[in-house]
C-alpha cells in the first residue's frame, strides 16, 4: 500500500520541479526545451487526478471503517495506533492535495509560457517586416 503513496509523491515532486524551472528567470536558452519536455509530460500526468481521487476515495473508506477509541476504552497502545493512523490519513491527504494543486498550476504556467513564446514570435515576424 505504500507504494502508490511513493509514486504520488514523487510525481507531485517532479511536478514542482518542473513549475520551479518553467518559472525560474533566466533560462532563456532551456526554456523551449522545458516548454517541450512539460508539454510532453502533462498527458501522463494526467493521470495523477484519478489516482488520487482512488487515494482520497481509500482513506475516506479507512475512517469510515475504523474502530473508535476513546481515551477509556482502549489501551495506550491502542490508543497511540489510532493516533498514528489519523495522523498518516492526514498527511496522505495533504499529499493528494499538493499533487493535484501541482499539476493544476503546472498546466496553467505551461499554457501561459506557451502563449508569451508565440506572443514573442509574432511581436518579432511584425518587428521583421517592418
Amino acid at each position: 500500500m505504500a507504494l502508490e503513496w511513493v509514486v504520488l509523491g514523487y510525481t507531485a515532486g517532479a511536478e514542482a520541479i518542473m513549475l520551479l524551472l518553467l518559472t525560474v528567470p533566466g533560462l532563456g536558452g532551456l526554456r523551449k526545451g522545458l516548454i517541450a519536455v512539460t508539454r510532453n509530460l502533462l498527458k501522463p500526468f494526467m493521470s495523477v487526478v484519478p489516482f488520487s481521487l482512488f487515494l482520497l476515495m481509500d482513506i475516506y473508506w479507512k475512517y469510515e471503517t475504523r474502530p473508535s477509541c476513546d481515551a477509556e476504552s482502549c489501551t495506550p497502545s491502542e490508543y497511540l495506533r489510532h493516533q498514528k493512523s489519523i495522523m498518516k490519513s492526514q498527511r496522505n491527504a495533504l499529499l493528494i492535495a499538493a499533487a493535484l494543486i501541482l499539476y493544476w498550476l503546472l498546466y496553467s504556467v505551461t499554457s501561459l509560457v506557451v502563449k508569451i513564446e508565440q506572443l514573442n514570435q509574432r511581436l518579432e515576424k511584425l518587428k521583421n517586416r517592418d
